[in-house]
């Protein structure tokens, strides 16, 4: 049966859907022993099912050494009470709840969410200062940064409903709500569409101190207007991202192309891909990402749940671990952990 999604919308298959269509995986778990920092996943409550302590630790009991993870925002939790600039102080306090500090995780780690990057309304200005410290002290010291999504696009490519206005990383008011990061040792994870990349540029040039880590291979969308335009969205990425690179206070998270959004149709498939297959359609976007950021601001990311919508977590690392088989073993431990625990402040 073929199946059918609309990427702007919020309905993803349920787990249990997901699970007969990915079926048995017996795919043989490659480089057992590589460490790894799972840079970009999520914890929610929703209507489509919850991906909380069980689901997540049922992903990382995949095989792979998963020592730490990072929590990135996703709307969950959010105070019901009190002044609306200091709801999404919620999620943070839910994280901590749903994944106390020292958890032991699968593998052994007892990072699971080392990191925790939350979000505020930079548009509030000044405001977001105490907003931001209630993120570091709810966070049990393992507060790491902001995520702000900057993502606009004309066609009304969206996700989960929350688009954002035009230039937003080029406004007064965000950016006088940004630069309150540096001063409170906070990074800022970009979420943003290929198009904007020179925004982002611009943003990370005129903050210097503050690290900026683009989100998702720095968004190189294949649906919309986009279908069937492969060549021409993938020449004005790399160009864009080229310009992002030339600021060193920026990194790039490898992963994210499981999205429907970029326009790979594995979905469509009777079953999920295995490892190979996905490596093959990644892997251009994979090496132009670590040529021109240097494994040294490269960290590979799975985002899951979203990504669980192509393949599974066993599979998902099998096809990083298949692009990068020829690398050296020291760019292996950079691309897998030492740069993120670097970025994210991580002891392992």
């Amino acid at each position: 049966m073929q199946r059918t999604y609309d990427p702007s919308s919020s309905n993803f298959r349920s787990r249990a859907e997901l699970d007969a269509w990915l079926g048995d995986d017996h795919e043989q778990v490659l480089e057992p022993d590589l460490p790894i920092i799972d840079t970009h996943h999520h914890l929610w409550r929703r209507e489509q099912g919850e991906y909380l302590r069980d689901e997540l630790f049922a992903d990382l009991g995949s095989g792979h050494a998963v020592k730490a993870t990072v929590f990135i925002e996703c709307g969950s939790g959010y105070r019901t009470e009190g002044p609306d600039a200091f709801k999404p102080v919620g999620e943070t306090e839910f994280v901590v709840r749903t994944i106390p500090t020292g958890l032991d995780g699968p593998s052994g780690g007892q990072g699971i969410c080392a990191g925790i990057v939350g979000h505020v309304d930079f548009r509030l200005g000044d405001v977001v200062k105490p907003v931001l410290e209630a993120h570091i002290a709810a966070g049990d010291g393992r507060f790491r940064g902001i995520r702000h999504s900057l993502r606009w696009d004309a066609a009304g490519i969206a996700m989960f409903g929350r688009p954002f206005p035009k230039g937003l990383a080029l406004d007064d008011n965000f950016r006088r709500g940004f630069r309150h990061l540096a001063p409170l040792d906070l990074s800022f994870d970009a979420w943003t569409f290929f198009h904007q990349l020179d925004e982002l540029a611009d943003l990370a040039g005129t903050f210097p101190d503050t690290a900026i880590i683009v989100n998702h291979v720095g968004g190189p969308l294949g649906v919309g207007p986009y279908s069937g335009r492969r060549d021409a969205v993938f020449a004005e990425w790399r160009k864009g991202l080229a310009a992002v690179a030339a600021h060193p206070n920026t990194s790039i998270k490898l992963g994210g192309l499981g999205m429907l959004y970029y326009g790979f149709d594995f979905y469509k498939g009777e079953h999920g891909p295995g490892s190979a297959e996905l490596a093959a359609a990644w892997k251009p976007y994979i090496e132009t990402c670590i040529e021109l950021f240097g494994p040294e601001r490269a960290l590979f990311e799975s985002n899951f749940p979203v990504d669980r919508q192509s393949c599974s977590y066993r599979v998902i690392w099998n096809a990083f671990k298949s692009v990068t088989a020829d690398y050296s073993a020291e760019e292996k431990r950079q691309l897998y952990s030492a740069t993120a625990a670097r970025v994210y402040r991580i002891a392992l």
